[in-house]
């Protein structure tokens, strides 16, 4: 068995002090309906599984399957408990909550621990975003996340940069943006991204070759950016 699960790498340069170097931590991933959480969740708990790792998961559905995107109805989540020894559930409150929008934020902040650390895409982080969601400001800039350490990443931004030659629709590279959170959290987490390649080729490679390309180039880009920026 490896060490102990650890996001001790992903301090924020102005944080508080995030030490999630634990016998178990809880991961809650949070989005819309069409981020692919579940595929996310379940991807990362897999990879850590074959390293060593016991893990517990629990999928969300959203409330109303058709939501518009961004409301709080459309939010969809997936938690795990990554565990050394024995994980017989998924959890409680998340030690760790990845968040796609403003309403997955509104949604899921509620069930993370005061001074959890928050890894959130600032991309998605807009004014019709944030007035869908319900909010009369911006979270991240208006001090109401004090209480946790704050991870701001343009997901979108960034997946959108790493796919622009992959020939795809702006629509069809935004949903790849999943994959460059996964490449993120494995990266943070210590893990490569080679066995996620592997899962790829298998989902998507016969289907789609094309997908398949934009996905792993997305998730090549989240693990990068994590070791260069937090390594």
């Amino acid at each position: 068995m490896s060490a102990s699960p650890t996001a001790a790498a992903i301090q924020p340069p102005h944080s508080k002090p995030q030490h999630l170097e634990l016998d178990t931590v809880v991961i809650r991933f949070a989005g819309d309906s069409g981020d692919g959480m579940q595929l996310t969740g379940s991807e990362f708990s897999r990879i850590m599984g074959r390293v060593g790792y016991d893990f517990a998961t629990h999928p969300d559905y959203p409330p109303e399957i058709s939501a518009p995107t961004g409301s709080l109805f459309g939010v969809s989540g997936f938690q795990v408990k990554i565990a050394t020894k024995s994980a017989l559930t998924s959890g409680d409150r998340a030690d760790l909550l990845v968040v796609m929008n403003p309403a997955a934020l509104k949604a899921a902040l509620a069930e993370a621990k005061r001074g959890a650390l928050l890894i959130i895409n600032s991309g998605a982080f807009t004014p019709a975003n944030l007035d869908k969601a319900g909010y009369a400001g911006n979270p991240l800039t208006d001090a109401s996340l004090e209480d946790y350490a704050l991870l701001a990443v343009d997901m979108s931004g960034l997946t959108a940069a790493a796919l622009a030659e992959c020939g795809l629709r702006r629509k069809e590279s935004a949903r790849c943006k999943n994959y460059f959170e996964l490449g993120l959290m494995l990266s943070l987490f210590g893990q490569g991204f080679e066995d996620a390649v592997g899962d790829i080729h298998q989902r998507f490679g016969d289907k789609n070759p094309q997908s398949a390309d934009a996905n792993i180039a997305a998730l090549r880009a989240g693990h990068a950016y994590a070791a260069s920026a937090h390594g």
